[in-house]
């Protein structure tokens, strides 16, 4: 999804909020219950942005129906390197409907997983802020 890989490339969080479903659901490498919905999905990836380092991706596979995607990536969290793949679906209109996250290795999620937990909160008050239309909390 050339669109999606521009915008996070170019470190335009706003573009790939808008490529995002109202009822996209986000799974996470590091937490079991995956987050249904727009704006946890959209906060969780400007929280992330912040948190990668050297953030790349590497390869591109797309689905023979093109609504499949899979974008592998390498980055880093604090001292650790990590690969990772974004798998992407688009519904009908073109939208990011299910996102998906692996990262490898152990210690790689380990460290995104600590990083990510020591923003939950401020996640979590900036998708309220958007889900009420508010804007990004500060």
């Amino acid at each position: 999804m050339r669109a999606f890989r521009e915008a996070v490339e170019a470190g335009d969080m706003d573009a790939v909020e808008a490529l995002l479903a109202e009822d996209v659901v986000f799974s996470s490498p590091v937490v079991f219950k995956p987050y249904p919905g727009k704006a946890i999905t959209a906060a969780i990836l400007h929280a992330v942005s912040q948190v990668f380092e050297d953030f790349r991706y590497k390869r591109e596979l797309a689905g023979a129906d093109g609504r499949d995607h899979a974008l592998v990536f390498r980055a880093r969290v604090d001292d650790r390197e990590l690969t990772g793949c974004d798998f992407l679906h688009v519904n009908e209109e073109g939208l990011i409907d299910e996102f998906t996250v692996m990262v490898r290795p152990l210690s790689g999620a380990q460290a995104l997983a600590t990083a990510m937990g020591a923003r939950f909160d401020r996640i979590l008050e900036d998708a309220r802020a958007r889900s009420a239309g508010t804007g990004v909390s500060p």
